[in-house]
C-alpha cells in the first residue's frame, strides 16, 4: 500500500535503492519551487476574489499547449463525475467548442507567453464579450500585452516552475478551483514526507527503474484500466519525455488503452522484443452495469450476474499474473478511491520519480533544448511564407 487511497505493487525485484535514498536527501534540502508548490504552505499568485468572481461561468475554455493545460486537463477527466461545469480544452487546431448561448470564460496558459500555438488559438476563439484570465510571466511578451488589450485578468505563472511540473502551482490550481474543487487537497507532499512507506516505495522504485534502463529496456508502457486517467498519462508522458530525453538517454512512455489492447498490442507485448517494461493502473469503479443473463448462451454462464468493472477486473488480474509467470518487468496502481487527494498523491509521485531519476541519470530534469531548435525554424518558415 503507498498511501490508503493507493495500493502499489512495486517490481519484482529489488535493487540498490542507495544512491537513490542519498540524491533524494539532497533534493529535499534544495531551494526548489516545484517541490514547494506541492506542499500546503504554498501561495498561489491569485486570491479567493477572483475565484468568487468567475465561480459561475458554467463554460470554461482551456486554451494552451503542453504542460500549460495537461495536468488541469487530467484533472478534469479523472474528476469529472464531481464537477458539475463544461470544460474545453484547446491544445489543437482542430477542435470544436460546442455552440451554448452562456457566457464564456476563457483562460489562456503560457509560461513564456509566446507560444505560437495558444497565440493562434486565443486570436481566433476569444470574442468581444467573452470574459478572459490569462495566466502567464510577468514579462514582455505577447500574451502579457494581449491580456492587457483586452483588460483581462492577469495571473502570474511562476518563473521558476517549467510547464510540465506546474499542475500543483496556478497553472493548474486556479483552474480546478473554477472547476468546484479543492486545491489544498491536491497539495499532499507535507503529509506524504512522513509517509515512510510511500517515501520507501518511490526510492525503491526509482532504483528499479534505474537498472531497467541501465539494461536497455527504455520504453514505458502504460497499462491503463481507466478511461477517465487516459489524460492523466498523456500529462506523464510529456513530463518523462521531455525531462529526460537528452543527451541521447532517456524513456519513451506509451499509452496502452485496456483491455482494448489486449486484441492488438498484447501480443507484441508477451512475445515480442524486451525493451519494454510496464505499469498497471487500475481504478475502482462503484458504478453497477450487470450484464444481461437473458441474453447470454449456455457456454457463457460463468458470465451470469457479473457486472462490467468485475469482467474488467478480472482482466487487469489474469494479464498481471501472465506476465508474473513470464517474467516480464511491471509495476502497478491500484487507486481505491478517485479523488483530489489521490491525484495529488499521483503527481507528486511521478514528478519526483523524473526528477530523481533526471538526477541519477546525469541529466538536467528541467529543461528542453532541443524543442527551441523548432519553435525558431518554425518562425523562419511563417515569416518566409
Amino acid at each position: 500500500m503507498l498511501t490508503k487511497n493507493i495500493n502499489f505493487e512495486n517490481f519484482t525485484f529489488k535493487k540498490s535503492k542507495t544512491k537513490i535514498l542519498s540524491l533524494f536527501s539532497k533534493l529535499l534540502k534544495e531551494d526548489n519551487e516545484i517541490l514547494d508548490s506541492s506542499k500546503n504552505t504554498y501561495l498561489n499568485s491569485y486570491n479567493r476574489n477572483l475565484i468568487n468572481k468567475f465561480k459561475n461561468f458554467s463554460e470554461v475554455s482551456v486554451i494552451g499547449m503542453g504542460g500549460s493545460i495537461l495536468g488541469s486537463k487530467s484533472i478534469y477527466n479523472f474528476l469529472k463525475k464531481k464537477i458539475k461545469k463544461n470544460f474545453h480544452f484547446i491544445d489543437t487546431f482542430q477542435f470544436n467548442i460546442p455552440k451554448s448561448k452562456k457566457k464564456r470564460l476563457n483562460l489562456v496558459i503560457s509560461k513564456s507567453g509566446n507560444t505560437l500555438e495558444t497565440i493562434s488559438n486565443s486570436n481566433f476563439l476569444i470574442k468581444k464579450n467573452d470574459k478572459n484570465i490569462f495566466i502567464t510571466e510577468p514579462k514582455d511578451n505577447y500574451l502579457m500585452k494581449f491580456a492587457t488589450q483586452l483588460k483581462a485578468e492577469i495571473v502570474h505563472h511562476n518563473n521558476f516552475i517549467g510547464g510540465r511540473y506546474s499542475v500543483l502551482s496556478e497553472v493548474g490550481m486556479l483552474p480546478s478551483e473554477l472547476m468546484g474543487l479543492s486545491a489544498s487537497k491536491f497539495r499532499r507532499f507535507n503529509s506524504l514526507i512522513k509517509n515512510k512507506r510511500y517515501i520507501d516505495s518511490l526510492v525503491q522504485n526509482v532504483a528499479n527503474i534505474l537498472y531497467l534502463i541501465k539494461n536497455k529496456k527504455f520504453n514505458s508502457i502504460i497499462l491503463n484500466y481507466d478511461d477517465c486517467s487516459s489524460d492523466l498519462f498523456f500529462w506523464y508522458q510529456q513530463l518523462v519525455a521531455e525531462s529526460l530525453g537528452k543527451k541521447g538517454k532517456g524513456l519513451l512512455p506509451v499509452i496502452s488503452n485496456m483491455p482494448k489492447d489486449n486484441h492488438s498490442l498484447m501480443q507484441l507485448y508477451l512475445d515480442g522484443f524486451k525493451k519494454n517494461f510496464y505499469t498497471f493502473f487500475f481504478v475502482q469503479d462503484s458504478t453497477v452495469r450487470k450484464v444481461n443473463n437473458n441474453n447470454l448462451l449456455k457456454t457463457h454462464l460463468y458470465l451470469k450476474n457479473k457486472t462490467l468493472e468485475k469482467i474488467k477486473h478480472s482482466q487487469y488480474g489474469a494479464t498481471k499474473k501472465v506476465f508474473r509467470n513470464m517474467n516480464i518487468p511491471f509495476r502497478s496502481f491500484y487507486i481505491k478511491k478517485r479523488n483530489e487527494e489521490t491525484l495529488g498523491e499521483l503527481f507528486t509521485f511521478f514528478i519526483l520519480e523524473t526528477i530523481l531519476l533526471g538526477k541519477a541519470l546525469n541529466i538536467n530534469p528541467y529543461d528542453q533544448p532541443a524543442v527551441e531548435l523548432i519553435k525558431k525554424e518554425t518562425k523562419k518558415f511563417l515569416v518566409s511564407f
